[in-house]
């Protein structure tokens, strides 16, 4: 009789179905713990969904329909003809008619518009008269992805303007050329557009998650009782947290920018002391937003979950990665309530273009009230824990 012929011993089967217990009764123990902790099962399921949502409908390489004015010191036919031609190529969208050269650059610097078209007095006729004007489309090159293919578009514009008010057909010369300046990036470097959205990406990484996870690992290691019993109000709490932070994002906010004027050669073209007024107000609302998350979960590993759950939309959505103009118009209102996007306009304005306060004030305000609305949901909600 072979030694295969023999049964194996008890306690060897028990070992084997003590193993299969103990696995499936650890099991089910895993699944009931998850489905407790509904923070992380959410994320499990938003995750994936969220990042589908994003990449399949609002991320798009190749922006259309893209704002721009016009600077109309003529209002003739052949005019009218090329601004048709230019949004028949589907990559213009005037939005602004202006008669200022003044306002024709603010709204360049302020990013209202990534391009402007200037057509000069006595266009037509200079035509006609066969003296080859020159009509200038100026483009805002800080984000090159979006300007190139809409630049690339430009050769056949002057024909199918033309073609309508002049000729029938290909005429032999051109009557009139179109200039394309690419200004604040006329070289095209990506580091010059990368480098400006560094600071903001990792200074919301950061300022989130460290606030996020400063105030539950308090209440993790029982030491907020300890905070609580003092004689010491909400707003005070918060105070107390926020500022150490600030001064940790002004010193990656100072390493980043000195690195990218070192060694990347970003310029830094506008005021240093608004560029750190304003950095200063999106690292407090970053901190804030924190804050909020710290009130909401209940232990660190949820703190870092909804912090990345803020931080995708964030550099997905605020065009740092993908031109913002190219997005869809829901995906744009969902942009504009992420302090990323408003900061990324405001840091490649003041480095690249020389923005003013002026210039920017739209985008500073929408981070005050940000601030304003994270700061109050979270002194809210750290009270509700008091009582």
């Amino acid at each position: 009789m072979s030694a295969a012929d023999h049964p194996a011993p008890a306690h060897e089967i028990r070992e084997r179905f003590g193993f299969w217990k103990r696995s499936y009764a650890m099991l089910v123990k895993e699944f009931i713990q998850l489905k407790r902790d509904r923070v992380s099962f959410a994320m499990i399921v938003m995750l994936p969904v969220m990042q589908l949502l994003l990449f399949g409908y609002a991320i798009n390489t190749t922006p259309h329909h893209l704002p721009s004015a016009v600077l109309l010191q003529e209002d003739s036919d052949l005019a009218r003809s090329v601004l048709k031609a230019l949004e028949n190529t589907a990559y213009f969208r005037f939005i602004y008619e202006v008669h200022d050269v003044d306002d024709f650059d603010n709204l360049l610097k302020s990013g209202k518009v990534l391009f402007g078209v200037e057509i000069p007095r006595g266009f037509e006729r200079a035509v006609r008269r066969g003296d080859r004007p020159a009509l200038l489309v100026a483009a805002d090159a800080t984000d090159p992805v979006a300007a190139s293919a809409a630049l690339g578009s430009l050769g056949m514009v002057v024909q199918t303007a033309l073609a309508h008010d002049l000729y029938i057909g290909n005429p032999p010369e051109m009557p009139f050329e179109i200039r394309a300046h690419a200004r604040y990036n006329p070289a095209a470097s990506s580091s010059l557009n990368i480098v400006p959205g560094l600071v903001g990406t990792i200074l919301t990484m950061t300022m989130l998650i460290f606030t996020a996870l400063s105030v539950t690992r308090e209440v993790e290691r029982g030491t907020m009782e300890s905070l609580l019993s003092m004689p010491i109000k909400p707003v005070e709490v918060m105070f107390g947290k926020i500022v150490p932070y600030v001064l940790v994002g002004f010193l990656q906010a100072f390493l980043i920018i000195g690195i990218g004027v070192g060694l990347f050669g970003v310029p830094l073209l506008g005021n240093l002391f608004l560029l750190a007024l304003l950095s200063t107000l999106f690292i407090a609302t970053n901190l804030s937003i924190g804050y909020t998350i710290s009130t909401v979960v209940q232990n660190q590993l949820q703190a870092m979950q909804m912090a990345m759950m803020f931080f995708l939309p964030s550099i997905l959505l605020s065009g740092f990665m993908f031109p913002f103009a190219g997005m869809p118009v829901w995906a744009q209102y969902l942009g504009e309530c992420l302090p990323l996007t408003h900061y990324l306009r405001i840091v490649r304005a003041i480095m690249l273009k020389g923005a003013t306060m002026q210039n920017l004030r739209f985008d500073a305000l929408a981070l005050a009230i940000l601030m304003l609305v994270a700061m109050t949901i979270a002194v809210t909600r750290f009270r509700r824990t008091l009582d």
